[in-house]
């Protein structure tokens, strides 16, 4: 799973981005609302955030964007956000717009299964999947009360912390992916700091899907549209 932050550094270049990864044979994608306070986010997507704000990304736009990349690609497209914007659309207009968009779920970082009902009866209404979050701090009470609440997949956070710094594979996740694995049969999806293709395939056996998010900004800035399709090839062919 590959992510983009819808607006940064501008439409143009999230649609090209979006053609490497279908290109590559990426299998899900985040597109990223942009938010003021992405409190689960590291410094790259943080900057990244704030310019999308300040290039006044809307909502319109991000659904307009949403819709037709649903449209054009065969992966599939899941909204990643924060809670505050869909407080303010409103939990039922939130879930009917990312549905019209051809949404397949959405990953809302900073809400608490607690807090989360009315979203979560609103989606599966309309066949969308609540993606939570399972962290290696979770008891296990903790980790099935997620579960009953998750569909679709679930997304397991490799480490303590923001996005972005790469993540010792070795160093304990293996014990806390067989912790999510007792609590649920839904894939586990596995994500915080998984930076190169080494760690895509030091994931296989452990999770069902490596969600590569910085890396992927990163490459972009750096190595530019051709080192970035190399890299999401690199990342895809890791796991064959």
């Amino acid at each position: 799973m590959a992510h983009t932050v819808v607006g940064y550094p501008s439409l143009e270049e999230n649609w090209a981005m979006l053609e490497a990864m279908q290109h590559a044979g990426v299998d899900l994608v985040e597109l990223q609302l942009p938010f003021s306070e992405p409190i689960a986010d590291g410094p790259v997507f943080v900057r990244a955030n704030q310019s999308a704000i300040d290039a006044h990304l809307d909502w319109k736009t991000y659904f307009d964007f949403f819709t037709r990349a649903s449209q054009t690609f065969d992966f599939d497209l899941i909204f990643m956000g924060y809670y505050n914007p869909i407080f303010r659309m409103g939990a039922e207009t939130f879930v009917e717009r990312l549905a019209t968009a051809g949404g397949c779920g959405y990953i809302v970082a900073d809400l608490p299964p607690e807090e989360a009902t009315e979203v979560n009866t609103c989606a599966r209404a309309r066949g969308l999947d609540p993606v939570l979050l399972m962290t290696p701090t979770n008891s296990e009470d903790r980790l099935r009360q997620i579960a009953a609440q998750a569909s679709g997949l679930l997304y397991c956070v490799a480490r303590k912390g923001v996005t972005g710094k790469h993540t010792q594979l070795s160093a304990g996740v293996g014990e806390f992916l067989g912790r999510c694995r007792q609590t649920t049969d839904l894939p586990l999806a596995l994500g915080f700091g998984i930076k190169n293709p080494e760690d895509v395939r030091a994931v296989q056996g452990l999770a069902d899907v490596a969600i590569v998010g910085t890396a992927c900004l990163e490459a972009w800035e750096t190595l530019g549209p051709k080192g970035y399709s190399d890299f999401l090839k690199a990342l895809v062919n890791a796991t064959r």
